[in-house]
């Protein structure tokens, strides 16, 4: 997925992680998407700016698009992360310049890797399912990755962790000893976890991640913090267990890893070390090269915002 945002703002990605368990709430901003959808960003957000390594998200939905387009985002490029698509309802016709051409289901895995370079398209079917609702993540890859060999995976099969009142889809990452098979190039864990109504548990976490979830419906307590859909509360390291209580039969995210130390800038859909790097990224999507080119798409393909008129500059954050 592409941040369609045309006067994009440079981002510091990073931000100090806490060192010990926070409730910190965060609540998303409306972003439109496409022709008929609008998101709710929940990161990057003012004051929080990553979560391990995951450094982009946006939940979607649940929209009637019965009668609307639907998702329609246009080839752009990616560079330097991983793509995320996690659908609960409705579905994903996914595009890319390898030749990838792929429809994501409900609780199947889209992976996109780019690597050194790729471009992509994501739209909803034609003709496609009522409802859609979803989120689309992004994990930043460490220096040691970044410039490896573009790659799309699809995971139709996940691992499921289940206790009583959860049943817990393991996304990325390893949860309770079931361990996905998307490709990870840092340590951490995504997982889709469906709770009945007055489940009551306690869900066991790494000491040295750093945790947030994302709420997709419905009503949850997270550590006596009751949090509504579209809305993430971070909840720093230092946790071995996350008490977790449904109010109504519900969703949420959890989304964790090891705080991510290494220093990069964000600007578009590009993450890069310096912001020399990410104008040559630019300047090669807007020429033709590099990214490749996304075939069966029916439109035109995404022109690159300008740049911002301050210097683009790599910060880190302090563990």
């Amino acid at each position: 997925m592409s941040n369609l945002d045309l006067k994009p703002s440079p981002t510091a990605c990073g931000g100090e992680a806490s060192s010990g368990p926070v409730k910190e709430l965060l609540t998303g901003r409306q972003v439109p998407l496409g022709e008929s959808t609008v998101v709710r960003r929940l990161l990057p957000n003012l004051g929080r700016r990553m979560v391990g390594a995951w450094c982009f998200v946006d939940h979607y939905g649940p929209d009637d698009i019965a009668d609307e387009p639907g998702m329609q985002v246009p080839p752009h490029p990616h560079l330097g992360l991983q793509t995320v698509s996690w659908l609960h309802q409705g579905e994903v016709l996914h595009r890319d310049s390898l030749g990838s051409l792929q429809t994501v289901r409900p609780y199947e895995l889209g992976l996109m890797t780019s690597g050194r370079a790729i471009s992509h398209s994501e739209e909803s079917p034609r003709p496609h399912a009522r409802f859609l609702h979803g989120a689309q993540l992004w994990v930043a890859l460490p220096d040691a990755h970044r410039h490896t060999a573009p790659a799309f995976d699809h995971h139709p099969d996940l691992p499921v962790v289940t206790a009583p009142g959860l049943r817990a889809t393991v996304i990325l990452g390893t949860l309770d000893s079931a361990t996905s098979p998307g490709t990870t190039y840092t340590p951490l864990v995504g997982a889709d976890l469906a709770l009945t109504a007055g489940a009551d548990l306690g869900l066991p976490l790494v000491r040295d991640f750093e945790y947030a979830v994302l709420s997709m419906s419905g009503s949850v307590d997270v550590d006596g913090v009751r949090i509504e859909p579209g809305s993430m509360l971070y909840l720093g390291c230092g946790r071995s267990e996350l008490p977790l209580l449904a109010r109504t039969d519900a969703a949420v995210l959890l989304l964790g890893g090891e705080p991510f130390d290494e220093k990069i800038v964000m600007w578009w859909n590009f993450i890069g070390r310096s912001g020399e790097e990410i104008v040559q990224a630019r300047n090669d999507w807007e020429t033709s090269s590099r990214f490749g080119e996304v075939h069966g798409y029916d439109g035109a393909r995404l022109r690159a915002p300008e740049l911002p008129s301050i210097p683009l500059k790599a910060r880190g954050r302090v563990r």
